[in-house]
């Protein structure tokens, strides 16, 4: 088995919130309800749409009931299905960083919480979905981040070596996940949380995608000597 990879997709991968927060909008105005700003907004993302819908609502301190929120939820994804990608684009340094860890032998494949087909569409449509051996969201197995085996069933399903394998986010949930399987965990800085990145707990942390392939082959070397 050959070494991986696995990234997380909002907010690591990609610079989704422009298109997830308009879908956020689009979902609270059609409640009559005031949009929170697009910086505390950003924060809401990582765990998956009805996450996202339910901080919202906890931020504007609005209680609704779940048969309320199911709608809410049905309607986001209804919206965000057509705009998956108007303004979403890879973060810069993306397909090079990709390109190099291939060139590595390295595998490549995602753990995200965004339902799987609406992963596999956006990265189709940003051109990368090729990249990775697998592809797995919130709704591929019966768990999801950060319960460790939403990351260890993708990196097995990839056909990578749990021994030999990295996970890239940018929250608190992917530090979480990787520690539960055991696996070393790069985070970014420039992605989605409301914790300080270097409070994340970490390996390593960094700032720019060109800087991540140097990260995950040092930390893949430590992992297989350990």
């Amino acid at each position: 088995m050959r070494p991986i990879v696995a990234f997380d997709l909002d907010g690591t991968l990609v610079d989704t919130a422009p298109d997830l927060l308009r879908a956020l909008d689009f979902t609270l105005e059609t409640e009559g309800l005031n949009p929170p700003d697009d910086h505390a907004a950003r924060n809401f993302i990582g765990a998956g749409a009805r996450a996202m819908i339910e901080r919202a609502l906890a931020h504007s301190q609005v209680q609704f009931g779940k048969e309320k929120v199911d709608g809410m939820f049905r309607q986001f994804l209804s919206y965000y299905e057509n705009h998956i990608a108007d303004h979403s684009r890879p973060f810069p340094g993306v397909e090079p960083a990709l390109a190099k860890l291939a060139d590595e032998g390295v595998l490549l494949a995602v753990c995200t919480n965004k339902m799987e087909s609406y992963a596999v569409k956006l990265l189709r449509e940003l051109g990368l979905a090729d990249r990775f051996a697998f592809i797995a969201g919130s709704d591929t197995f019966p768990y999801k981040k950060p319960d460790p085996r939403h990351l260890t069933e993708a990196v097995a399903k990839a056909g990578g070596d749990l021994d030999r394998a990295v996970l890239i986010g940018d929250s608190e949930t992917d530090v979480i996940t990787a520690k539960a399987a055991e696996i070393p965990v790069v985070a970014v800085s420039f992605g989605y949380t409301d914790i300080p990145p270097a409070a994340l707990g970490a390996d390593r942390l960094v700032h720019k995608f060109e800087d991540i392939p140097a990260a995950a082959m040092e930390l893949l070397a430590r992992h297989r000597i350990a």
